[in-house]
């Protein structure tokens, strides 16, 4: 299997299950610093900032991100944080495209060192 980076979010129109518990944690295994959340229906992260503007630009790149996979969290922003959440509305629970999306965010944090998440 490629790397979570190298993948490509797939249309979730629902009908399919969402993943199990071992399943997601194998899958978190590969991210930095995300966590299971609601009965193993979300991954979250707490993203700390310095300031409002690194805040905002990092969820602008979040947006962006989200755009080019077509796969959308919820987020939470604050002046110096923001709170992802993933998760796959159309299936209840996770699927693949919540790991791609958060693995792509953490490559984003890897290249620039602006924040560090806490959950």
């Amino acid at each position: 299997m490629s790397h979570l980076t190298e993948q490509i979010c797939k249309p979730c129109e629902g009908g399919v299950k969402p993943l199990n518990h071992a399943d997601a944690r194998t899958l978190l295994e590969q991210l930095s610093g995300w966590a299971l959340g609601d009965n193993n229906k979300t991954i979250q992260q707490d993203f700390r900032f310095r300031n409002y503007y690194q805040t905002m630009a990092f969820v602008n790149a979040v947006a962006w991100i989200a755009h080019q996979e077509d796969h959308h969290p919820d987020l939470e922003v604050g002046y110096n944080h923001c709170l992802i959440q993933y998760s796959t509305h159309a299936i209840g629970g996770l699927s693949h495209n919540d790991f791609i999306c958060a693995a792509k965010i953490d490559a984003l944090l890897s290249a620039n060192n602006g924040a560090h998440g806490q959950t």
